[in-house]
């Protein structure tokens, strides 16, 4: 293993966003919750099964793109709805409405609580930046650039392939490996050359669907065991743990 406790051959590092750069994951699950509760609550009445930001969030939302999101969480509760319009209003009851609702809400909470980068993942991102590693970052945000220039941070990676530009190229979202292959791919690099950073299940199992060299889980809330269920090679609790310090 490298300084940066990396196999040797691993050329370069592809960061989820929402989670593992950003304290953000909090914010998006609380967003998910008051959205779906909100609908829940209209459609089924004041005896409705709430949201869980834990499972449900884990499960069925954390990592995939928002419509998706919407979708599989839908699914699980045997609900089933028109997709509608990507610019529907928000709370239009179409997947593209309710998604496009708990996009606002999760702007209006950045816009009011600011954005917070973990500290560690920037010094591990120095240290990788140093050792000459390639960069990328993937996310299903549609607002990555913005929350990454609110950090700062955007310097630090070769590559960004968001919602954005997933939507563009029309890449299917995790759990498919489709946009980790296309990072890799902007950075000439094989996916066996490249590690994975990811903190949701499904970016585990996107990471080992494209069969990536290395995956690193990264636990902020406790699902060490399942991190490694969907496939991590590694999990910590803050990239620190891996290296990369003089």
């Amino acid at each position: 293993m490298t300084q940066l406790g990396l196999p040797e051959d691993i050329h370069a590092c592809l960061f989820d966003l929402d989670g593992v750069v950003t304290r953000t994951a909090v914010v998006h699950a609380a967003a998910w919750k008051e959205m779906f509760d909100a609908f829940l609550r209209e459609r089924d009445g004041a005896d409705f099964r709430p949201f869980d930001e834990a499972t449900d969030y884990d499960e069925y939302v954390d990592g995939r793109p928002r419509a998706d999101g919407v979708r599989t969480f839908l699914a699980s509760r045997g609900i089933d709805l028109p997709d509608g319009d990507p610019d529907d209003p928000p709370g239009t009851r179409t997947v593209h409405g309710l998604g496009n609702r708990k996009n606002g809400l999760v702007l209006e909470k950045i816009r009011t609580d600011g954005v917070e980068a973990y500290d560690g993942t920037l010094r591990y991102l120095e240290a990788v930046r140093a050792h000459g590693l390639s960069t990328a970052i993937v996310s299903s945000s549609a607002n990555c650039r913005d929350v990454l220039r609110a950090i700062g941070a955007e310097h630090f990676f070769d590559v960004r392939i968001d919602g954005v530009v997933a939507a563009e190229r029309e890449l299917p979202g995790k759990p498919r490996p489709d946009t980790f292959l296309a990072a890799a791919g902007d950075l000439g690099i094989e996916p066996a050359a490249a590690a994975v950073f990811e903190d949701a299940l499904a970016g585990m199992d996107a990471g080992r669907a494209g069969r990536f060299g290395y995956v690193v889980g990264v636990d902020r809330v406790g699902q060490t065991d399942a991190l490694y269920a969907h496939g991590a090679d590694v999990v910590v609790k803050d990239l620190d743990e891996l290296g990369g310090r003089e």
